[in-house]
């Protein structure tokens, strides 16, 4: 029996449903501002929390009892099976994946791509028959014991040379699903203690595969967008891509901000000391912004915890953000996140994912309203009038000297003038309460 058994499609029935297994604000077909929600949000379901993610936790094995859960092909097809089922019951027009998550652990190189190939034709074949398409596909070179130094960032060079060749058949394997993104999620790339450590050599090295996989990439006709997830800390102590801040200066120093965006997960920015709107609105002034994860933190326990979103706030703030930078293009709303490990049932799986999809689609109308408003903005813009003038202006191109003499021919003495915060913030109460 299918394990999703008894549970029908997903519909939109309005704010006033009851029923725990509808949605009542993501209405796909609503339009926003000439676009539907389903292409404002362009929602994803992760294939390795939804999936492959048995429940463990650093004091506990697996409480999931999943009937895919094994090692071997016929294990990795049942699990695309039940995938398909929730995609079908969910109706989102995405998913994402690592290798790891849909094929097989193999002896070696050779069997771990003969593996993924062989599940590639068996859920593109499923696909044929599915609305739903590959958001992003990337290589995970984080969790097997031969990445516990890094992968591009290993100081032994035949872990370098197996990440580079993993990721060519995942590259590879996202260009045949179709993908519309690769992501490199460099979950080792980092260090836990300069003592034996070389920062250079390791920072070479990463750069030097970045560069690596964007010429293969485009050499091979894969068009899709390429992006960096930022992951600050955990699981080593100092990571290379820390922020987006960090993955930018990274960027610039080989030569690859025209190449590679982001996927900012708002987990990782809570880790690195930001704010997610933050990292979004950083990025997309930096022209860099490209996907999210979205998830949310326990704000206790102060780590990755990967919980679907519940916060109307966050998502409100987070999509005026991404709605300010245009809204996505080849991007979307990927739920990097996972069940709690008591949380066994089918149905908390398709519940999950309906309260993420809401709590998003509502965030999306509350921040597509406060910007249709324009108050928010008027206000920066009324903070930043005075830089219109043409004198502000030229101290730009000016220099001090010059500008030190204006300020004594002119006799300027400025007030503070209130920055209003407090105001602002109960204007956004106003969209969110």
């Amino acid at each position: 029996m299918p394990y999703f058994a008894g549970i029908d499609p997903v519909a939109y029935e309005g704010p006033e449903s009851p029923n725990s297994l509808a949605f009542r604000h993501y209405n796909p077909s609503e339009k926003l501002g000439g676009k539907t929600m389903e292409e404002h949000l362009r929602f994803a379901v992760a294939w390795w929390h939804s999936f492959a993610w048995e429940g463990g936790d650093p004091f506990g094995g697996r409480t999931f009892e999943r009937p895919w859960f094994g090692g071997d092909m016929a294990h990795a097809k049942a699990k695309a099976d039940a995938a398909f089922d929730l995609f079908a019951i969910l109706g989102q027009p995405y998913f994402c994946f690592h290798d790891v998550d849909i094929r097989p652990e193999g002896a070696s190189f050779a069997e771990n791509t003969a593996n993924l190939e062989e599940m590639v034709d068996y859920i593109g074949t499923k696909m044929e028959s599915a609305r739903t398409k590959l958001l992003w596909g990337t290589a995970n070179l984080f969790s097997h014991r031969r990445y516990m130094s890094g992968a591009a960032t290993n100081p032994d060079p035949d872990v370098f040379a197996f990440s580079a060749a993993t990721l060519k058949t995942c590259i590879d394997a996202t260009a045949k699903l179709g993908g519309e993104n690769y992501v490199l999620w460099g979950g080792r790339e980092g260090y836990e203690t300069l003592l034996n450590t070389d920062l250079a050599r390791e920072r070479e090295q990463a750069g030097r595969m970045l560069c690596m996989v964007v010429e293969y990439a485009r050499k091979n006709g894969f068009n899709g967008q390429i992006m960096i997830e930022p992951k600050p800390q955990e699981p080593t102590k100092h990571q290379y891509d820390y922020d987006v801040a960090t993955v930018y200066g990274f960027l610039k120093d080989f030569g690859l901000e025209g190449e590679v965006k982001v996927n900012i997960e708002q987990g990782h920015a809570i880790l690195a000391g930001h704010s997610f709107e933050h990292e979004l609105a950083l990025a997309a002034s930096l022209g860099i912004l490209g996907s999210v994860d979205m998830n949310r933190n326990d704000y206790q326990s102060g780590w990755d915890t990967d919980q679907f979103p519940v916060s109307l706030r966050e998502t409100t703030l987070a999509y005026y953000e991404i709605l300010k930078a245009g809204g996505f293009t080849s991007g979307g709303t990927n739920f990097d996140a996972k069940l709690r490990r008591q949380s066994l049932d089918p149905e908390d799986l398709v519940a999950a994912h309906i309260g993420g999809m809401d709590i998003c689609a509502l965030g999306l109308k509350r921040a597509h309203a406060m910007l249709s408003d324009g108050t928010l903005q008027a206000a920066v813009e009324a903070r930043y009038s005075g830089w219109n003038a043409p004198e502000a202006k030229a101290m730009l191109t000016s220099d001090l000297a010059s500008i030190a003499a204006r300020v004594e021919k002119e006799a300027i003495n400025p007030a503070p003038r209130s920055g209003q915060q407090e105001k602002l913030e109960n204007l956004v109460s106003r969209y969110v309460a």
